[in-house]
């Protein structure tokens, strides 16, 4: 499998870059992708969604009226469940969300997501990218003499690079996360996955066959 590769100056090389096989040509696992990317919106969760039940509703500790005689129904409280202002019956409380999966599965849905955009031909490889000093502009310019200009893209790097990534912050469309700690997610949401070409480099470390 092969991609295409990007020059600074904007160019494509003639000569495409050889994509490893044991990441960008394996069988996808489509169950794998949806259980990862399940656990990893499960774990992003707060759980701080709470309800006052009626032991937590402010005011009711007299009872309103006595208990026979008026015609109407017993009370109690004026903080019952049945009443308007009342405590909530079976509401949300504060708790964890967690859903756990095994590595390899984890491993598995990464590979298939790389299988994936390689069959779609979504996979650019670019020059290690580098920048005097942070611009948004110039990394706009760059991403509009390769057509990504319009693209959501998932930009992966070798390297915490700080001029790169501090460039590219604020444009909306651009997200950049490192090689080795993207995850199924970030490979998942984009129209074209960008990596450095160093980067390849890194993800044959991180997923020795």
């Amino acid at each position: 499998m092969k991609a295409d590769l990007y020059k600074l100056d904007g160019t494509r090389e003639e000569e495409a870059v050889e994509l490893p096989g044991h990441i960008f040509e394996i069988e996808p696992n489509d169950h794998a992708v949806y259980l990862d990317v399940k656990a990893i919106m499960t774990n992003a969760r707060q759980g701080t969604a709470s309800t006052k039940n009626r032991s937590a509703v402010r005011g009711g500790g007299r009872k309103p009226w006595r208990q026979k005689g008026r015609g109407m129904a017993r009370a109690g409280t004026i903080r019952s469940p049945l009443w308007r202002g009342g405590g909530t019956v079976f509401g949300p409380q504060p708790h964890e969300y967690h859903m756990k999966i095994n590595k390899k599965v984890k491993v598995l849905a990464r590979k298939s997501v790389y299988s994936h955009k390689a069959k779609e031909g979504a996979v650019k490889v670019v020059e290690d990218l580098q920048f005097p000093e942070p611009k948004t502009k110039e990394f706009y310019t760059l991403l509009e003499k390769w057509d990504l200009s319009s693209k959501k893209i998932t930009l992966l790097l070798s390297g915490a690079k700080e001029d790169v990534i501090r460039s590219g912050r604020n444009l909306p469309n651009l997200r950049i996360r490192l090689a080795q700690n993207a995850s199924t997610y970030d490979l998942l949401d984009n129209e074209v996955l960008l990596l450095e070409q160093s980067a390849l480099d890194k993800l044959q470390e991180v997923f020795k066959s």
